[in-house]
């Protein structure tokens, strides 16, 4: 143990954004809980997010996360100029530094993320933890090291839960958590008390095809999409196409016009999609947000991936997620089926 830590530090945890990366570092509060029970830990984190955030909350009879505080970096930039966005700032500086931390744990290797941890209060002999090095295929700037008091060496490849743990044990000068030690995300009971999906047009059995990502690369082609289509309709499964974009919206149309029963929602929220998942007979999706999301509820879930590699978001923690593909080999439609008949009931 860290011999400057007392039995209740202070932690604050620095992980902004995006959807994926937010999901993939919950599971270091519960590590953290488990070898420090009585710490404080808050998490600073882009303020579209905040809401993945919410049912890890300390509440009555239960520990996780005692503070949220939202960064409007995203908004912010859109009117930099705005005297409103530097008030804004200026508030979320003066909130940030109510509290003098102990330990600050930055897991994301950029410099608005280590900015934040050089805005931080820090109590004297404070450890500032974080990357020492880039990962394949992630973001990472190497400024970002002059405002760590301690930089995590970890392994070019690694998957990106290991990775915030790498840091994690660092920080507080424990032993490194190995995948012996499955990763929690949300609490069971939160899990359990999700509720019902109001999404106009769902009806049970349903599959989501998370089709869409940022990167085009990524995509898997819409041809294959509506191969998987075909079957699971022929086997009485709803096909929903969700999208979060006009350009998405159209290949969702595109696709739907060719799988029999197929539904194009009205567009949902982060918050919605819970309810979605939750009450899906199964997702599949590629390396996206919303896809990981389906893992991390431990809802059976087929990851595909065609442009990025397995090892590092692959959802390794349960039998009900299937991952097919890899980087420059995208899984046929067969692969694909095969894997979606392995979970369906």
């Amino acid at each position: 143990m860290n011999s400057n830590l007392t039995a209740n530090p202070k932690i604050l945890l620095v992980k902004l954004s995006s959807l994926g990366d937010v999901l993939h570092n919950l599971p270091i509060v519960w590590d953290l809980r488990s070898r420090l029970p009585n710490a404080q830990i808050h998490w600073v984190v882009e303020e579209g997010y905040v809401h993945l955030l919410q049912p890890l909350l300390t509440r009555e009879g239960f520990q996780g996360i005692d503070r949220i505080i939202p960064f409007g970096l995203r908004r912010w930039k859109k009117s930099i100029f705005s005297l409103d966005s530097w008030r804004q700032f200026f508030a979320f500086k003066k909130d940030l530094q109510q509290v003098s931390y102990d330990v600050i744990i930055e897991t994301q290797g950029l410099l608005k993320s280590a900015l934040v941890c050089a805005l931080a209060k820090k109590s004297p002999n404070a450890v500032v933890a974080g990357l020492a090095n880039a990962t394949e295929f992630s973001g990472y700037e190497p400024l970002a090291r002059n405002f760590y008091s301690q930089s995590v060496q970890v392994p070019t490849q690694c998957h990106a839960v290991d990775r915030s743990r790498w840091v994690m044990c660092s920080a507080i000068d424990q032993p490194l958590v190995t995948r012996k030690e499955a990763p929690q995300f949300y609490p069971n009971e939160f899990i359990k008390k999700i509720p019902k999906a109001g999404v106009a047009g769902l009806h049970s059995p349903y599959v989501l095809f998370f089709h869409s990502t940022a990167r085009e690369a990524k995509r898997w082609s819409n041809e294959n999409w509506v191969t998987l289509g075909k079957e699971l309709a022929s086997r009485g499964f709803q096909v929903v196409l969700p999208w979060g974009n006009p350009s998405e919206r159209a290949v969702s149309e595109m696709l739907a016009a060719q799988i029999p029963g197929s539904l194009v929602p009205t567009s949902f929220s982060i918050e919605q999609a819970f309810s979605v998942i939750n009450d899906a007979a199964l997702t599949v999706g590629v390396d996206t947000g919303l896809t990981h999301l389906a893992a991390v509820l431990n809802k059976p879930t087929v990851e595909i991936y065609c442009d990025s590699p397995l090892w590092k978001t692959e959802g390794y923690w349960a039998s009900n997620i299937c991952n097919v593909g890899d980087i420059g080999s995208p899984p046929s439609a067969s692969e694909v089926v095969a894997a979606a008949m392995r979970l369906l009931p």
